[in-house]
């Protein structure tokens, strides 16, 4: 019996010692060089990985005494690293699979001596080539004698900088800790109607093509953020009690109160 044990044991270490088990106890994880030297490779590696944080994340759930439990997580290195290089190297070979097996059209050669009746940059600059468009918006002052104070072009490329500088400054703005839209119901506002007027600039960038009046489009161009941003705000800010009572209960159970 002892001998077989025996045995047993050394059988296990074995295993644990060169890394070809499942999950190894952490006095007992592999160093970098130890696992580089393996021979299963990488597919064997993230396998053991996933199998490792789902059993961490069992025996922590089974000893823990917080009746809610989403509050447990996994250090950056290695959980999040390893699953993250993962999920990200899953989406680059779908691209790279995408791209090789179904090539882009390549149309004719553009002729340089001729102008295209529409131009339009590429799709995530159409919100910049439309602030370019905003020379309803120039005022002509009455005392140039009717006449506008800067271009049209100089307003546009000036309008790209505010935007721009209004993006770049609202993280600045809002230093509060809020992770969900409902706990901050203005900011969330101001996020939807930014992203909705990012895509009403877009369109109108290509008025041209539109089917529809072009001083419409321009309207719903600024009205439509303004509606999407106040229903957004009304819609959370109707939420914001039901959501805060049960944050608030769930945070006391969690800790209760001394």
């Amino acid at each position: 019996m002892t001998d077989d044990t025996t045995s047993e044991t050394d059988s296990d270490d074995d295993v644990r010692a060169d890394g070809s088990g499942i999950v190894a106890p952490d006095d007992e994880t592999p160093t970098w060089r130890e696992r580089k030297t393996r021979a299963q490779g990488l597919s064997r590696l993230t396998y053991e990985y996933f199998e490792r944080a789902r059993r961490e994340d069992q025996d922590l759930r089974q000893e823990s005494d917080y009746v809610e439990r989403d509050v447990l997580a996994f250090p950056t290195w290695p959980h999040e690293v390893i699953r993250n290089l993962s999920i990200a190297s899953f989406f680059v070979g779908m691209l790279l699979f995408l791209a090789a097996t179904l090539p882009p059209h390549i149309g004719a050669p553009a002729n340089p001596s001729s102008t295209p009746a529409i131009i339009l940059p590429d799709w995530y600059l159409y919100w910049s080539f439309g602030l370019l468009k905003l020379g309803p918006l120039n005022p002509e002052l009455a005392i140039l004698g009717g006449k506008k104070l800067m271009a049209d072009r100089t307003y546009g490329v000036l309008a790209n900088l505010v935007v721009v500088g209004i993006v770049a400054i609202v993280p600045f703005l809002n230093k509060g800790s809020a992770r969900r839209p409902v706990e901050q119901p203005f900011w969330a506002a101001v996020g939807v109607g930014g992203v909705i007027f990012a895509f009403t600039i877009s369109v109108y960038s290509a008025k041209n093509l539109l089917p529809m009046n072009v001083h419409l489009a321009f309207d719903l161009t600024f009205i439509l953020p303004l509606v999407g941003g106040f229903v957004t705000w009304a819609v959370l800010k109707t939420m914001r009690e039901g959501y805060m009572y049960d944050l608030n209960r769930r945070y006391y159970r969690l800790r209760p109160p001394k």
